[in-house]
């Protein structure tokens, strides 16, 4: 079986949805599982929907509207029959969203934002599966939250990969076309979770691993791994092959086309990722497989913006010793706040860290008791891998550099714009 990820830019609008179509017919759909995002800014929409409900009550239902017209909007584009069933299904999975919300007694903001986010794959999914049924392309569409099971750390949980397996295998079958949804399972009380933003792409690793498919394709607007972001740099450079070790590297560091947790179940299995274009389905795009080295050979860079730069001192100048490192990493791991780059000296320990949820005030005052704290907001953290001293000189290029720390393959620059 092949697998198929596309991400939200690739379903964002009726004519992105048609061209999934074009795609299909292009490179084939039989014995094939399709797995896809949240249509659009879908997330962050019902990220508004959860704020709203929590912070700004008066202002839920407007942002529910907002989701729903928009995919009406899509919905009635796809299909000229108003009497296609499809409209009902999409209405059911609103009143769903809205007796939950009206029901709901926990305060628990991240099990609120797992059960509301997670309808963002469910309707994307709805639609296409109806679509590609009406254009003959018969497919069979599947609840992700019955296959992938995992624990209760909503917002990012950890797959339980025995039973996950076991249902993967049970209820799918070869030689047939199946869509389901990336980036959200169940815990073990059925109630929906989600893997982390970004993490159709796991999903679509975690039903290659299980189905040991022939190969998983995720269709980007890009045309591969390029080996920067253009947003960021010029004259990116497409990456026609890439090792696993390579890229499980970049996707460490931060590269953005391929989400961190992806890549180890496929090279546990030896199951080769390509990163293809749907605006152009036949070019090659890139390839990652065992051994593949990195083809061309050239620097590779890697930008995390909106870092927070850390720097612990002890309050009598002594050491920071090892077991108090210990426990500033467990505060840290508590709160889900992710250190990027560690730079240890004898009286001061500095971190560069991704605080994605807001938690660093939580814990900055428990910090402050034991250490002298400062920090600096809003950084940007670059690495660069098989760098040259000139690649690390366009990087620090008008900017103040705070911290720089180099290795045999990596440099990683911390800076204030």
């Amino acid at each position: 079986m092949k697998v198929f990820k596309f991400g939200g830019a690739s379903i964002k609008d009726p004519q992105a949805i048609r061209n999934v179509l074009h795609v299909l017919k292009t490179v084939g759909f039989t014995d094939s599982l399709i797995i896809a995002s949240a249509m659009g800014k879908t997330t962050n929409a019902l990220e508004d929907v959860v704020n709203a409900y929590f912070k700004k009550p008066d202002e839920l239902k407007n942002c529910i509207e907002i989701v729903r017209n928009y995919h009406l909007d899509i919905v009635e584009d796809l299909f000229t029959d108003k009497n296609h069933v499809v409209f009902d299904r999409i209405s059911a999975l609103f009143t769903e969203m809205e007796l939950f919300l009206a029901n709901n007694k926990s305060p628990n903001y991240n099990f609120v934002y797992d059960q509301i986010v997670s309808y963002g794959e469910i309707i994307a999914t709805t639609v296409l599966s109806n679509f590609l049924n009406d254009q003959q392309i018969e497919n069979t569409w599947i609840d992700a939250r019955n296959l992938i099971k995992t624990d209760t750390t909503y917002r990012d949980a950890i797959v339980d990969w025995k039973s996950t397996e076991e249902n993967i295998t049970n209820q799918l079958q070869d030689q047939k076309l199946y869509i389901t949804q990336g980036f959200i399972g169940s815990d073990a009380n059925n109630f929906s979770v989600t893997l982390g933003r970004e993490g159709s792409d796991y999903s679509a690793a975690i039903f290659a691993y299980c189905l040991n498919a022939e190969s998983v394709t995720i269709w980007k607007d890009v045309s591969g791994v390029l080996n920067a972001d253009p947003r960021y740099f010029e004259d990116t450079v497409l990456l026609n092959k890439i090792s696993y070790h390579e890229a499980i590297e970049l996707a460490f560091y931060g590269a953005s086309v391929i989400h961190p947790k992806t890549l180890q179940p496929l090279q546990r299995k030896e199951i080769p990722l390509y990163v293809k274009s749907f605006v152009n389905p036949t070019l090659p795009g890139t390839s990652v497989s065992k051994g593949a080295g990195l083809e061309p050979q050239t620097a590779c860079f890697i930008v995390k913006k909106n870092q927070l730069l850390i720097s612990i001192s002890s309050k009598d100048f002594s050491f920071v010793m090892e077991h108090q490192v210990s426990d500033i990493f467990k505060l840290f791991a508590e709160q889900h706040i992710k250190v990027n780059v560690i730079q240890n000296s004898a009286i001061s320990f500095t971190v560069c860290v991704e605080d994605k949820f807001g938690n660093f005030d939580h814990i900055f005052e428990d910090l402050a008791k034991n250490f002298n704290i400062t920090y600096n907001e809003n950084v940007s953290l670059y690495t660069i891998r098989h760098f040259t001293s000139n690649d690390a000189q366009k990087v620090i290029a008008d900017k103040t550099v705070l911290l720089q720390q180099v290795n045999r393959e990596t440099i990683q620059i911390v800076t204030k714009e």
